[in-house]
């Protein structure tokens, strides 16, 4: 995939911008720091994101994220057992969540096998892995050696092979843009039944929308459980097809992430400029 050529720079450049927000910086200020002329720099952001730098960062501002977590307060309960995510035509999915066995998630995975590769996407390098019965482990990331280690980490007593598996497209998919209809995405699950509650309850936060972890508490109608909550979307084991990058602070701040809290900037900011491309389509 082309664009995660681009992904190292798009993403020191958004460091550079929210490091000199207050400032306001040029286009020609944040090219030069990424060592590109001001044109060549519009030119891949633009191809990137669809939207240019200034656009872009619009998406990342507190007051737009707040305007995005009031839209969320009647956020309800979807079904807990299918989730459905995003409108339009791009990220249409459809995803079914089965839970390992109570032995397999004890045991870390015994008797599993897992296929595993790693991937281009928009975002850098991702490592998926799969059993015959979905996706067991999507991660983002910078260094494969200690990705791999993680995941041998969570499944250490299962059979691991590096090759590709049908269930690794489905995955991937995610990522593209289509009029195809619904992707359908299986995932195959390691977590406590809490945390499998919460994962699937952020498949009803749609594309280009923001929640926090009170509203996701409310959802899955635990109002007293936010802590816990944050604690189980910390262990998101799925990334991005789990959009735990969509809760953020109360405040409005973006917050951290588990793949590095530049790339959760990074995602949120490219989602809301696919939306806003939907919609301009529609009109």
């Amino acid at each position: 995939m082309s664009d995660s050529r681009d992904y190292q720079r798009i993403q020191q450049a958004i460091e550079f911008i929210v490091a000199h927000k207050t400032e306001q910086p040029s286009l020609e200020a944040i090219a030069q720091s990424v060592h590109l002329s001001p044109f060549h720099f519009q030119r891949m952001f633009q191809h990137w994101a669809g939207v240019s730098p200034k656009k872009f960062m619009q998406f990342l501002s507190v007051e737009h994220a707040k305007t995005l977590l009031g839209s969320n307060k009647t956020l309800q309960q979807t079904s807990l057992e299918v989730g459905l995510s995003s409108t339009g035509r791009l990220h249409d999915l459809f995803v079914s969540i089965e839970g390992m066995t109570p032995g397999q998630y004890k045991s870390g995975g015994a008797g599993l096998h897992i296929d595993y590769q790693f991937y281009s996407t928009p975002f850098g390098t991702v490592l998926i892995a799969a059993t015959d019965l979905g996706i067991c482990h999507m991660a983002f990331c910078d260094d494969q050696t200690k990705a791999l280690a993680e995941l041998n980490t969570f499944f250490d007593h299962a059979t691991l092979s590096q090759r590709p598996h049908p269930h690794h497209d489905d995955g991937l998919s995610i990522f593209s843009a289509s009029d195809d209809g619904p992707y359908a995405i299986s995932l195959h699950l390691a977590g406590t039944p809490f945390q499998i509650k919460v994962w699937q309850s952020l498949l009803s936060i749609p594309l280009g929308g923001l929640s926090n972890y009170a509203q996701i508490a409310h959802a899955i109608d635990q109002p007293t459980a936010a802590r816990a909550v944050g604690s189980a979307i910390a262990k998101n084991p799925i990334a991005y097809i789990i959009p735990c990058h969509r809760v953020i602070r109360n405040t409005g701040e973006l917050g951290n992430y588990r793949w590095g809290s530049l790339r959760k900037n990074a995602i949120i900011g490219w989602e809301a400029a696919q939306l806003e491309s939907e919609r301009n389509h529609d009109e």
